[in-house]
């Protein structure tokens, strides 16, 4: 039963103002005369309006377009046959059949908040696992590599990808100017131009932490570490063709596959797996195990299991929960640390720094970012600032330490402390081993045929209209990855006609047709 206020009438369902003032009349403006004009002082009305003219937080400048999920992370508490505690004492993969928290946002990269979720690209994968020590990010995508190894080329490398700064129009050309001057970017060209480069939605996607990280057990001794995600519901992509039709009848299917799903009880489920490698340069392998362009051969490198992951229920609010959550690749706990990897020490800056940019100083207080589990910090102020994270009995007046006044005292260090040891020239330089096309080839073998083949009609297609340099660049790294690779996509563009238009969606069909299309085809109105 709804309670009621006898003074003001005001019941539990009662509008209010963000003040709490119950609102009477929320169809009118206060005005001389209901004609108008209006006057300054309408206070409610000056509120609503002024909160919905701030109520978008900045876009993420990659990863706009996305959904999310909660659900649990339950761990194997084995590595193979060992106990985990082998190469990890991190609590959250402890103990057989142990659940903990997550929240999971998917989303595409390049485009924004609202573009259709069939464009050609790869797709986020970023799970917050919400550990007894604290948070723990695992971001990455659903293709096992990138384009890059090197931090420093990331803002040219979305520069390149996003819209043209004139035109405001994604061009191909730009695309592969900066990957044909970028000879690493070839393996993951040859991912993302397959079907690979549309998958059919969230739930039938793999993840990737992508950057190699390090486990850290009890002793201190640490081993290299790469995390995978499969999907228990299978793998499923898309060819151009086939999302093109799929975006004529919906461009947030696979928001809604996901939302729907769950709903329906139909949880999806991945299952956690690990390659593990020894610490060190590994000089025997052709390619370094820091190098994010690269795959750990699963023959040399097996993947372990070691948890699942299961989600089953949907955010109440798509802005609080999904647009406001926030990662970060240095969101780590006791057990997990940082390799060398040059990417994820870069993206470990540059996560957490847009966030504070995006949502504020204060992000981490919000309910979706917060940690399942106390505390207490001597950060204070900032623009929205919640509350004070003291600890109970904790001197307020002491926001600093270390101090003999009741502050807040470090933490004691229970397992051995990992301390690399580090030696070298400060350089700028590329790593050694780079072999930027051999893993392209063997990918492109292990493809099925269909798969080749839609590989190169995607290609064909886009670089056909590129500058001959660029088209010949492609070519000599396709050829460099397998002999049929780049015989068949020289043979491909030599048929080609350069008819079309750099300015469309990569891999799009006919897409420099569509604004005459939009003439020819509109219907002719008289004016009103």
């Amino acid at each position: 039963m709804t309670k009621q206020n006898d003074s003001t009438h005001e019941q539990d369902t009662t509008l209010t103002n963000r003040q709490g003032h119950p609102i009477t009349n929320n169809q009118n403006l206060r005005t001389i005369g209901n004609r108008g004009p209006a006057t300054l002082e309408n206070y409610d009305f000056l509120e609503k309006l002024s909160h919905f003219d701030r109520e978008r937080v900045p876009e993420r400048v990659v990863h706009a377009r996305g959904a999310g999920a909660h659900g649990y992370f339950e761990t194997y508490g084995v590595v193979g046959d060992d106990p985990i505690s082998k190469y990890t004492r991190a609590k959250v993969f402890q103990e057989k059949g142990k659940k903990t928290p997550v929240f999971v946002r998917f989303s595409t990269v390049i485009h924004g908040g609202h573009s259709p979720e069939t464009l050609r690209d790869p797709r986020g994968f970023a799970v917050k696992f919400y550990t007894e020590d604290g948070n723990w990010d695992l971001v990455g995508n659903n293709l096992k590599i990138f384009f890059i190894r090197d931090a420093i080329k990331f803002p040219d490398m979305i520069h390149a990808f996003k819209p043209d700064p004139i035109t405001n129009i994604q061009n191909v050309e730009r695309f592969f100017d900066f990957c044909a001057s970028s000879p690493e970017t070839f393996h993951m060209v040859t991912f993302v131009y397959s079907p690979w480069g549309i998958p059919a939605n969230y739930r039938m996607m793999q993840g990737s932490g992508v950057n190699t990280y390090k486990w850290v057990n009890n002793e201190g001794k640490a081993v290299l570490v790469k995390y995978h995600w499969e999907p228990l519901q299978g793998i499923k992509n898309l060819t151009q063709k086939e999302a093109e039709e799929i975006q004529k009848k919906n461009f947030n299917h696979a928001t809604q596959d996901l939302y729907d799903a769950i709903e329906r009880g139909e949880y999806p489920e991945w299952e956690l797996h690990v390659q593990i490698m020894e610490d060190g340069p590994h000089p025997e392998l052709d390619f370094d195990p820091l190098d994010d362009t690269k795959l750990w051969p699963n023959d040399q490198f097996p993947w372990y299991p070691v948890g699942k992951m299961v989600l089953n229920k949907n955010p109440e609010d798509y802005f609080a929960e999904v647009e406001q959550a926030t990662f970060g690749t240095g969101v780590l706990v006791d057990g997990l640390d940082f390799s060398d990897d040059k990417m994820l020490q870069g993206r470990t800056f540059s996560y957490s720094d847009t966030q504070r940019h995006r949502v504020g100083a204060n992000y981490l207080q919000l309910p979706i970012n917060a940690p399942k589990k106390r505390v207490a910090t001597n950060q204070h102020g900032g623009q929205m600032m919640y509350k004070r994270d003291l600890a109970p009995g904790q001197n307020p007046h002491i926001n600093y330490e270390p101090s003999m006044l009741n502050g807040l005292k470090e933490a004691t260090q229970t397992g051995k402390e990992y301390t690399p040891y580090v030696e070298g020239n400060l350089v700028r330089e590329s790593i050694d081993r780079q072999s930027n096309t051999k893993q392209a080839g063997e990918t492109y073998r292990n493809f099925e045929q269909w798969e080749r083949d839609e590989l190169l009609e995607n290609l064909i297609r886009d670089l056909a209209v590129c500058h001959e340099d660029i088209q010949n660049a492609m070519i000599a790294l396709a050829e460099e990855a397998d002999e049929e690779y780049g015989r068949l996509l020289k043979e491909g563009l030599q048929k080609a006609r350069e008819h079309s238009s750099t300015s469309k969606p990569l891999g799009n069909i006919d897409g420099n047709q569509a604004p005459q299309d939009a003439i020819n085809k509109g219907h002719d109105a008289e004016p009103y």
